[in-house]
C-alpha cells in the first residue's frame, strides 16, 4: 500500500522537479541536502541560493530576445531589477553580474546605487528607472544623480506636479518617462490605479509641458498592472490601451522610443505550477509589434521590471516542528519554531502561497495538519497547499526525532515587509540568514549573513 509522503507527492505531481529531489527520505534543493544545512546552522533558517538569481535573469533575456527575433522586432530589450523586491547587497551584486539595469521606488534606493558605484559594481551608464510617488527627498536625489553625470537616470512621472519639482532642481538635459494610471483588475476595490497619470491627460500634458521644453525630452511610457504578465483578457486589454497611447504620443514626439511593461512574470508557487513563459514573451512582443505596425509607428525599445521573478525563487525558509496540538477531532496543529507573521508576512497579509515541503521523513506515513506560528495572534497560521486546499505532512512519532519543513521561493519582499532587523510581533527573533553559492568546481558553499536576532538588539531599539 502506497501511504508514504513520497508516494503522495509522486502520485499528485510530476516529481522530482528541476530544483527539488529526494534522496534517502530527505529533500535536496538545487542538489543541496537541506538536512546538512539544518545540522550546521539550526532552525529557523533563511536561505538565499545566489545562482538562481543569475539563471532567472538569463532566462528572461533569452526568451525576449528569441521572441524579438521571431517577429523581426526592431527595438532593443532591457532587463531591470526592481530593488524593492530585495535590497540586500548580495542580491544586487549577483543580479548586476548579468548586464542589467535598476528600477527604484524611493530616495534611499539612489543612496544604495551610490554605494554600489563607490565599490565599483556599477558605472554611470546604468539605466536607473525612478518610479513611485516622489517626496522632496526623492526628487532631490534624482536631480543630484542627473546633475552629477548619471545620464541614463530616467524619472518616471507619477503625477504632473513632479515635472515642475524636477525642473526646479535639474540642471542637465534630462530624459523622462510618464506612468499610465492603468485600470485595476475587475475584482479590485478601485477602478483605476492610484499611481500614474490618467490616459486622457497624458497627451495634453506632453503638449503643454514637455514638448517645448529645452531641458526635458520624453523617452519612455510606463505601463504597470498589479497582476503582472498574465494570459487573460484583462492583461491584453490594458496592454493594448497602453500601446495605443504610445502610438498617439510617438506621432507627435519623435524622441519617444521606449515602452516599460512593468508588472513582471509570476514565480512558481506550487509543484503543480504551469505557466508558459516562452509563449507569453512571444505574445507580448508580437502584440506590441502588431499594434505599432498597424499605426505606422516604429516599435519601441522594451524595458521590463522583474523583481519577484529575479529573486523570489532563490529563497527558502526552514522551520522545525516543535510539537503537535490536537485541538478537536478534526484539527491537528503542527507548531513551528517561529512565526509566519514575522518571517513570511505575505502568507497572512495577502494569502500568498509558497511551495511547502518536508525536509525529512519522506518515507513516513502522512496526515492532514494545520501549521501554527508562535505568536499569540489568531492569524499566525498556514493551512492551504495544492492538495485540495489542505496540508499533508509526515506523521511525527517521536519528539526526539523532529520533523523539519521548508517554504520555498520566498526570496522576494518577506524581509522588507516584516521589517528586517527591527521589532518583530511578540518579540519573535528574526532567524539566521545564510547565503549559498556554487564555486568553480561546482561545489556549494555557505556563508552566514546574519545571526538570529538577540534580545539585546530588540531591547536597544525599544529604549531599554
Amino acid at each position: 500500500m502506497k501511504n508514504k509522503y513520497i508516494d503522495l507527492i509522486e502520485q499528485t505531481f510530476e516529481f522530482p522537479q528541476d530544483e527539488f529531489s529526494v534522496e534517502e527520505g530527505e529533500l535536496k534543493f538545487h542538489d543541496i541536502p537541506m538536512m546538512d544545512l539544518i545540522e550546521q546552522y539550526g532552525t529557523p533558517l533563511k536561505i538565499t541560493y545566489l545562482p538562481k538569481i543569475s539563471s532567472q535573469i538569463q532566462r528572461a533575456k533569452r526568451m525576449f530576445n528569441v521572441a524579438m527575433a521571431k517577429v523581426d522586432y526592431k527595438g532593443a530589450y532591457h532587463y531591470c531589477y526592481c530593488t524593492k523586491s530585495s535590497h540586500f547587497s548580495f542580491v544586487l551584486e549577483e543580479a548586476l553580474k548579468n548586464d542589467i539595469h535598476i528600477e527604484t521606488s524611493s530616495a534611499f534606493d539612489l543612496n544604495l546605487i551610490e554605494s554600489l558605484y563607490n565599490q565599483g559594481t556599477v558605472d554611470k551608464n546604468l539605466y536607473i528607472i525612478c518610479n513611485g510617488f516622489k517626496k522632496q527627498s526623492y526628487i532631490e536625489n534624482i536631480a543630484g544623480f542627473i546633475n552629477s553625470g548619471w545620464h541614463n537616470t530616467i524619472p518616471v512621472l507619477d503625477n504632473m506636479r513632479e515635472f515642475d519639482d524636477l525642473d526646479a532642481l535639474v540642471k542637465e538635459p534630462t530624459r523622462i518617462g510618464i506612468r499610465i494610471a492603468s485600470e485595476e483588475e475587475p475584482k479590485f476595490e478601485f477602478y483605476t490605479s492610484r499611481l500614474g497619470i490618467r490616459y486622457s491627460d497624458i497627451v495634453p500634458f506632453y503638449e503643454e509641458k514637455v514638448k517645448n521644453s529645452k531641458k526635458f525630452s520624453l523617452k519612455m511610457l510606463h505601463f504597470f498592472i498589479n497582476t503582472g504578465i498574465r494570459d487573460n483578457a484583462y492583461y491584453w486589454n490594458e496592454l493594448s490601451k497602453c500601446v495605443d497611447v504610445y502610438c498617439n504620443l510617438r506621432e507627435i514626439c519623435p524622441e519617444l522610443d521606449s515602452l516599460n511593461i512593468g508588472g513582471g512574470f509570476p514565480i512558481k508557487n506550487s509543484l503543480a505550477y504551469d505557466f508558459d513563459y516562452e509563449y507569453m514573451a512571444e505574445e507580448v512582443i508580437a502584440h506590441i509589434k502588431r499594434i505599432c505596425e498597424g499605426r505606422g509607428v516604429p516599435e519601441p525599445n522594451i524595458f521590463t521590471e522583474f523583481g519577484s521573478f529575479t529573486v523570489g525563487e532563490s529563497g527558502a525558509t526552514i522551520y522545525q516542528i516543535l510539537d503537535i496540538k490536537q485541538q478537536n477531532d478534526r484539527e491537528r496543529w503542527y507548531m513551528i519554531d517561529s512565526s509566519f507573521m514575522t518571517t513570511l508576512p505575505d502568507t497572512w497579509g495577502i494569502k500568498q502561497r509558497f511551495i511547502l515541503l518536508p525536509i525529512n521523513k519522506w518515507n513516513s506515513e502522512y496526515q492532514r495538519v494545520f501549521l501554527g506560528g508562535l505568536t499569540c495572534d489568531s492569524q499566525d497560521y498556514y493551512n492551504a497547499e495544492a492538495h485540495a486546499n489542505a496540508i499533508f505532512l509526515p506523521i511525527i512519532k517521536d519528539r526526539n526525532d523532529p520533523l523539519y519543513i521548508g517554504f520555498f521561493h520566498t526570496g522576494a519582499y518577506q524581509e522588507s515587509i516584516s521589517g528586517y532587523g527591527g521589532i518583530q510581533h511578540c518579540l519573535q527573533p528574526a532567524p539566521k540568514h545564510i547565503i549559498v553559492d556554487v564555486d568553480e568546481n561546482g561545489e556549494y558553499t555557505t556563508k552566514l549573513f546574519s545571526k538570529e536576532q538577540t534580545y539585546k538588539s530588540m531591547l536597544k531599539i525599544l529604549g531599554y
